[in-house]
């Protein structure tokens, strides 16, 4: 078979980032937080996503609090991750890094929770019971657009109220609204749990295109719902895409929960799979392959659904009951469906070559990425360079793509990710 001549690039992004997290985070924390009591318990929440700097963010907090007399600790907070179980949802934390040795606190997970009120419209307030029990909660989160919906907050602060202190109840109650109708829910429960007054602080992040911490501020809890939508607003800025909109064929090295909530971020494939709800205009991909599910994921393949091919290999790592459950409290059960499944990267690159359908498989417009994460560097068919204009740096020469004897893409210069 004849294939593309694909060219490696490497994009060029807004830049911008904080050289010094501890020094940052630590006077944000002086100024921001309020005083904390000698031998007070406070949560601090943990989820399940890649943040970048995680393990050092959440040390600064924690030795600013002991450093204050308190008695800080981690929880768990990851909605049905992790297979929804205490166990599960340990071993997500502790691939991320998040160890007792590592923080210098325990760290602790529950899959119960309890109910602490109810809003004005009859939502209920669930809270993870040890977070409860605590003297405060430490909101922590990335924020950045939200794989499902859309609105003025999407996943931030208030998401990590909702889903993650209130555990599966929580993502249930959430996901039963809908995607027209979720925004508006994070925002009557964020702003309930927040007059509870059990909220000390949130701690927003944003994130540029390289994955690097450009914004890091504490948030008084009464401000999280109008500062959240400004830092929303700052991530799109640096939200990172395929500079090409309308390809033939995507392949996709990795997906994962490490990368996106979905496993492969809907925002850069423009599939969402979510039943009675259009599919984007843009971006536009015909097929898209995935080849493997990165190892932190746990089996969680969560977002296979959203994919047209994967292989033999990425289909024997996937643990049904964890997929099953994170896509049943979402209940977008599309994105669990399995995509045809081929024994090779190779026999993967065929298919859906043939499935196109096409006289000349050398014209037809490819991108190659590590994961929908990491797209600084990427692969183009040779035939994008100048659509994509001056948003590229080309890196290397044209070549047809090219696999090993195993049938193993041969990514030329080194990892498509660029790690």
């Amino acid at each position: 078979m004849k294939y593309p001549e694909v060219v490696k690039v490497k994009q060029r992004f807004p830049s911008g980032k904080i050289e010094n997290i501890e020094k940052h985070l630590t006077e944000e924390l002086k100024h921001q937080l309020p005083a904390v009591q000698k031998g007070a318990s406070i949560a601090i929440t943990v989820g399940s996503r890649g943040i970048s700097n995680r393990v050092s963010i959440v040390k600064t907090v924690v030795d600013y609090l002991k450093g204050q007399g308190a008695a800080p600790f981690i929880i768990g907070a990851m909605g049905s991750h992790g297979g929804g179980t205490p166990e599960g949802q340990m071993d997500v934390l502790e691939s991320l890094g998040f160890t007792e040795k590592a923080i210098g606190c325990p760290v602790r997970t529950s899959a119960t929770v309890v109910e602490v009120g109810t809003t004005d419209i009859g939502f209920t307030l669930y809270c993870d019971k040890m977070a409860w029990e605590s003297d405060g909660i430490i909101v922590m989160n990335r924020v950045k657009l939200h794989t499902s919906f859309r609105g003025p907050n999407e996943s931030g602060l208030l998401k990590m109220i909702t889903v993650g202190l209130g555990k599966a109840k929580g993502a249930n109650q959430l996901h039963r609204q809908g995607p027209p109708n979720m925004s508006k829910t994070v925002q009557e429960v964020g702003r309930g749990m927040i007059d509870t007054g059990k909220i000390l602080a949130g701690i927003g992040i944003v994130e540029n295109s390289f994955d690097e911490t450009a914004h890091l501020e504490v948030i008084h809890p009464q401000s999280i719902l109008e500062r959240e939508r400004e830092l929303l607003l700052l991530s799109k800025e640096y939200f990172p895409r395929i500079p090409i909109e309308q390809l033939d064929l995507l392949i996709v090295k990795k997906m994962g929960k490490n990368y996106s909530g979905t496993g492969m971020d809907t925002n850069v494939l423009g599939r969402t799979k979510i039943f009675g709800v259009p599919e984007p205009q843009t971006p536009s991909f015909k097929r898209i392959g995935v080849l493997d599910l990165d190892d932190s994921s746990h089996g969680n393949a969560t977002g296979i659904g959203l994919a047209d091919l994967t292989t033999e290999r990425l289909f024997q790592k996937i643990d049904r009951q964890k997929t099953y459950l994170n896509c049943l409290t979402s209940t977008y059960v599309q994105r669990a469906m399995i995509p045809m499944v081929l024994d090779s990267e190779q026999e993967l690159v065929n298919t859906a070559i043939d499935s196109l359908a096409v006289e000349d498989p050398t014209a037809l417009r490819v991108a190659i990425i590590e994961n929908t994460l990491d797209l600084e560097t990427l692969y183009l068919s040779h035939n994008l360079i100048e659509e994509a204009g001056e948003q590229i740096d080309v890196m290397s020469d044209s070549e047809p793509i090219a696999f090993t004897e195993d049938g193993e893409l041969n990514y030329f210069l080194g990892s498509a990710g660029g790690h």
